[in-house]
């Protein structure tokens, strides 16, 4: 039974599934029941509701016609009163308020109006009826539209009243609400919604303008019964009376006409104030929302859009400098579209004539439609995407980001976007824009080449800024002024067929084209870009052939188009054309002009003649008949066989044998490849010197040792080259960036440093990762840290704790990120160094001169030792008139890895190689020799400040002296080392003094105690603050079981400044110790088929470099 009752009984024929598709009728005509929907909208009531009420454009119709009839109404009265013809009675006869002499024609008219309005109020009285007739019937509208309209239709049937008084012109109040409604439909049916500004305004102007018309008309009226005013009269008797003046030539007589007077003014002084103060309100909070930017103007101008979460004026002034300093950029408009109000140090730069014509700040979310269309985005001509960095969750900042690009994307897909993101992982996000700038890719790449290449931070970051090279030009030292000239270089470029620099060079090879460019113009040919292909390949070496469609890309102090060229200079100034100067002490014409940056002249036959055979001759050795090998001339074509590694570096065609240290340790095997896994989406794989065996996880932790490994701090573990030691906070995706470019395949392996990550820096875990046996220590900036309640504090941490690394180990080389540039003159501060003083007074005479790169003089960022992501905002910027200038800068950071294209290294000058003498000799040499493009020097000069810590020392033999005079001449000499304690010494003194008293007075057992008490206080107080804080580091390294031999506090780098020379003149003279930025060619983008013969050391090579070449593969 149980089963019978489970089972399911089978369908009926006409229910079956094939009956359903072939749709069977009988299935479908059997209990079904059609039902409408919405049948209350189909009633009559319903229908006249949708089209008088519902409807836009139906009910935007009606309005208009109502407002055309109240305006008829208007004009029919005063057709009426021009017509009319008071008799001329008594002043105490008020039957002619009551009774006006209306035409037939004119009455006939207003009859078949008032019963047109009439109906229309009825049946819009009708279709609003909500259950209380009471509180529509006593509406103002409607109480007038009833005075207005019902005493007419009575006159069709009691024709006897036909002249009574009808106060139409009251028809305007109700004008002035058909005007409102329509103008509230149009901005519905267009989808406008912020018109409240414009809606507050036009009832200001209806309201003066009712109340102007109804004192016309009432005046004038009531005046029939005494001095009969006309229109005009009372018009003018209204302007005068609402504007204060009163003049009293006209007034009215009877008292009717002066009640209606004191109404009127009444009314005025009530209504008036509210609008305006309505008015007030929305224009203030317009001001705060920025208001819109007209379509009219987006039409005829062309403007771009600034999307930011926060708007920081150190962020607006970077984007309008950088912005603005390109010529053709001076006719766009900026519309900055920001969620937040502006604040009070942003609205006082906006009100700045400069910026007040130019940019236009709106309040609101790029995720609202509306505010896309208030900003005009569709007609931008581009939208820039920038990400709040101080944010704490720099996930969340990146999140917000990629929702606004989506959004800007989804409401204007053909505008071009410029968007900046800050973690990597989420670039892919937003691999839809045009123009991506990563900051932690960015930061952490020029982070890891300062460590190989120093102050690449601040060469980036000169290139990518906008300057005249006028910066310093003022200053009496000769750094400042070389340093602020060669700042103005900047990444140009220019069509081969085009171009003056390079027109000549079709058909030679590029290194040629280099070189003779940079000897002619004082021009830096880094890279080109062939026709047929888009990527960009810097110095594509000997091989490459320059062709008339390349486009070259250049490194000078202005494009080329605003350089002037001169030809045959010296023969319009009468000199020979055979030598340009007297005696060999001046310099040949073209290297002045090149040293001149702004100006390129071609001259002709301005070389003296060739002595040596087309060879630059070093100078003779020790006095000797004998000389150094010439430089060879750079090949216009140049042959395989022709091209060898640069005889100034070391030699980097490396076997792949195993490389043991010299103590024994285990032997490290590297292989080249790509890295197996790649931390997130869209990073660009780069080729790398990768181990031949995954290490094991437990083996990554430095001070803790495992099965395979006992070590337990850096000595242990013998390191034959420095360390790099990179203190950040957690160990995230970018710092795939920073060990990329230090493991290169191009990076020879014997040069490869250890990398410590170390996540905390208290003093035993620097002692412990090996700090004293670190060549560069990098600081990265801190995520938490980054806000801060005061903007400029988000930094006080780092720079505390940079300066404690600082005093400890004055040898290291520390690397900072920080958050705010203003912050750099905290870097290495000395409380009364004079000379930090005078850089900081020219920091604020450049910032007056309206300088984009004021912070450039200060020590730590000239030498490279501090860089904030925030400056490399200008490459964004940067890249709307430039669009190459993202793809540069990561080919010389070594993001991306384009076949054939070369990438940033550097060499020093030694003594050996100061015979070349100068730069220009240099870059012939390298291009000459090795195909390299020399870009710049790093230079580091001795410097004496005149107050430094590291000054700051006692000797204890300048405390034996107990004589008065010799008292006398030691304290003045602390008086100009004021950081000494003084009061402590002169207690020493006076302590020392009392000892000796004490050893002539008595001879008992107590004197050798007290005598070994004091000195042993003056030995105290005679150490310098250096010898405390070495004292201090030692004990700790000893309680940690640490060697000290390692530490030595006496080489620091404090009594030298560096700086960084773009692309200097072709005179400029080399000195020892300096460091020159190359862009090498690509080694691989040439590799013959059988390996090459690897010369067996760089002497040898250098001795046969002038009879026999053979191709060295680096």
């Amino acid at each position: 039974m149980e089963q019978q009752e489970s089972e399911v009984p089978p369908l009926p024929p006409r229910f079956r599934f094939r009956d359903l598709l072939l749709g069977d009728q009988s299935f479908q005509n059997d209990d079904r029941v059609q039902v409408e929907f919405y049948v209350n909208e189909n009633t009559f009531k319903e229908r006249l509701k949708l089209f008088f009420i519902k409807n836009q454009r139906s009910s935007l119709r009606i309005r208009v016609f109502n407002f055309s009839l109240k305006l008829l109404t208007c004009l029919l009265y005063i057709i009426r009163v021009a017509t009319d013809n008071p008799a001329q009675g008594a002043s105490a006869s008020h039957s002619l308020i009551f009774w006006v002499d209306r035409k037939v024609p004119v009455w006939a008219i207003q009859v078949i109006v008032a019963i047109i309005s009439f109906l229309e109020t009825m049946l819009l009285m009708y279709l609003s009826y909500k259950g209380n007739i009471w509180e529509q019937i006593f509406q103002v509208s409607f109480l007038l539209e009833m005075i207005n309209t019902v005493p007419f239709i009575i006159t069709i049937f009691w024709p006897s009243i036909r002249n009574i008084f009808i106060p139409v012109f009251l028809n305007c109040w109700l004008a002035k609400c058909a005007l409102e409604n329509m103008i509230n439909d149009v901005h519905r049916a267009i989808q406008r919604t912020n018109s409240a500004m414009f809606n507050q305004v036009l009832i200001l102007i209806c309201t003066l303008l009712c109340l102007v018309f109804t004192g016309t008309c009432g005046i004038q009226h009531l005046e029939r019964a005494g001095k009969n005013l006309s229109l005009f009269n009372s018009f003018y008797f209204c302007i005068v009376t609402f504007s204060t003046v009163g003049f009293g030539d006209v007034t009215p007589r009877i008292w009717p006409s002066q009640l209606l007077v004191v109404i009127m003014i009444c009314v005025a002084l009530v209504v008036l104030p509210l609008q305006f103060e309505e008015l007030m309100y929305l224009w203030m909070e317009r001001q705060k929302s920025g208001g819109n930017y007209s379509r009219h103007r987006a039409q005829t101008e062309k403007h771009v859009v600034l999307c930011v979460s926060a708007l920081k004026i150190d962020l607006l002034m970077d984007f309008l400098n950088e912005f603005y300093a390109h010529p053709r950029l001076q006719d766009y408009y900026v519309v900055i579209l920001c969620p937040s109000e502006m604040d009070l140090q942003v609205r006082r730069v906006l009100q700045i004539p400069l910026w007040s014509q130019r940019v236009i700040y709106l309040q609101g979310s790029v995720l609202k439609d509306q505010d896309l269309l208030r900003a005009k985005m569709d007609d931008a001509e581009a939208c820039f995407i920038l990400s709040s960095r101080n944010e704490v969750d720099r996930m969340a900042a990146d999140h917000q980001t990629i929702l606004r690009a989506w959004a800007v994307k989804d409401f204007a897909p053909n505008c071009p976007l410029y968007v900046q993101i800050l973690k990597p992982e989420n670039k892919f996000h937003v691999k839809f824009a045009d123009h991506v700038v990563c900051e932690e890719e960015f930061k952490y790449a020029m982070l890891a080449l300062n460590c190989v290449c120093p102050a690449t931070s601040t060469l980036v970051t000169l290139l990518v800024h906008t300057s005249r090279g006028r910066e310093g030009q003022q200053s009496p030292e000769q750094w400042q002024r070389m340093y602020g000239c060669c700042s103005g270089n900047e990444v140009y470029h220019i069509r081969l067929c085009d171009s003056k620099f390079f027109g000549e060079y079709n058909g030679k090879s590029f290194t040629y084209a280099s070189f003779h460019a940079h000897k002619k113009y004082g021009v830096c040919l880094i890279g080109i870009k062939r026709e047929d292909n888009k990527s960009i390949l810097l110095n594509p070496g000997p091989r490459h052939i320059m062709a008339a469609t390349d486009t070259c890309y250049y490194i000078n102090i202005t494009k080329e188009e605003n350089s002037a060229f001169i030809f045959n200079q010296e023969e319009r100034k009468g000199r020979p054309a055979g030598r340009i100067y007297d005696g060999p002490s001046q310099l040949p014409v073209h290297s002045i002009i090149a040293s001149m940056g702004t100006v390129a002249m071609d001259l002709q036959n301005t070389s003296p003649p060739d002595l040596s055979g087309g060879k630059l001759v070093p100078p003779t050795i020790n006095g000797t008949g004998g000389r150094r090998p010439s430089i060879a001339p750079v090949q216009e074509i140049a042959d395989s066989a022709s091209i060898l590694p640069c005889d100034l570096l070391s030699d980097q065609s490396e076997d792949d044998s195993v490389f043991i240290d010299e103590k024994g340790h285990s032997p490290t095997e590297y292989v080249k490849g790509y890295p197996p896994n790649s931390p997130y989406i869209g990073s660009s794989p780069t080729l790398c010197h990768l181990l031949a065996e995954k290490a094991p996880f437990c083996c990554l932790r430095l001070d803790q040792g495992c099965r395979h490994n006992s070590f337990e701090d850096a000595k242990a573990y013998g390191f034959k080259n420095k360390l790099i030691i990179v203190s950040a906070e957690t160990a995230g995706n970018g710092l795939y960036n920073f060990i990329v470019p230090l493991r290169a395949y191009y990076r020879p392996r014997k040069e490869l440093n250890p990398i410590v990550l170390l996540l905390d820096n208290p003093l035993d875990s620097l002692l412990q990762c090996g700090i004293i046996y670190a060549d560069n220590l990098v600081v990265v900036d801190k995520e938490s840290t980054m806000s801060a309640e005061e903007d400029y504090m988000a930094d006080a941490k780092t720079i505390v704790n940079v300066q404690t690394m600082f005093r400890l180990f004055p040898s290291l080389s520390i690397i900072t990120e920080l958050t705010h540039p203003s912050n750099m003159r905290f870097m290495q501060f000395r409380a009364k160094d004079c000379y930090s003083l005078a850089l900081s007074k020219l920091e604020k005479k450049e910032r007056d001169k309206g300088s984009n790169l004021a912070f450039m003089f200060r020590l730590p960022f000239a030498a490279g030792r501090v860089f904030s992501i925030s400056m490399l905002d200008t490459l964004l910027y940067q890249s709307f008139v430039k669009d190459y200038m993202i793809l540069i800068a990561r080919l010389l950071l070594g993001l991306d890895t384009t076949p054939g294209s070369g990438y940033l290294c550097a060499m020093k000058i030694t003594e050996e190689d100061l015979w070349i003498s100068t730069y220009g000799r240099l870059f012939q040499k390298l291009c000459s020799s090795s195909a390299e493009i020399p870009i710049g020097i790093y230079r580091t000069e001795s410097h004496i400040f005149s107050t430094s810590e590291s000054q700051v020392s006692v000797s204890v033999d300048d405390c034996d002296d107990t004589k008065d005079k010799g008292d006398e001449s030691r304290s003045n000499d602390q008086s100009d080392h004021p950081l000494l304690r003084k009061k402590s010494m002169q207690w020493a003194r006076r302590l020392s003094k009392k000892s000796v008293r004490w050893q002539g007075a008595s001879r008992d057992s107590s004197k050798d105690h007290a005598q070994r008490i004091a000195q042993q206080r003056l030995n105290l107080y005679r150490r310098s603050e250096r010898e405390e804080l070495s004292e201090l580091v030692r004990n700790r390294m000893r309680h940690l079981g640490l060697p000290t031999s390692g530490y030595d506090e006496q080489n620091d780098h404090q009594n030298t400044l560096s700086y960084v020379l773009i692309n200097p003149s072709p005179d400029t003279r080399l000195e020892l110790n300096d460091i020159v930025y190359l862009i090498r060619s690509d080694p691989l983008a040439h590799v013959p088929e059988e390996p090459p013969i690897h010369s067996s050391s760089l002497k040898e090579r250098r001795e046969s470099s002038i009879d026999i070449r053979e191709d060295t593969q680096l």
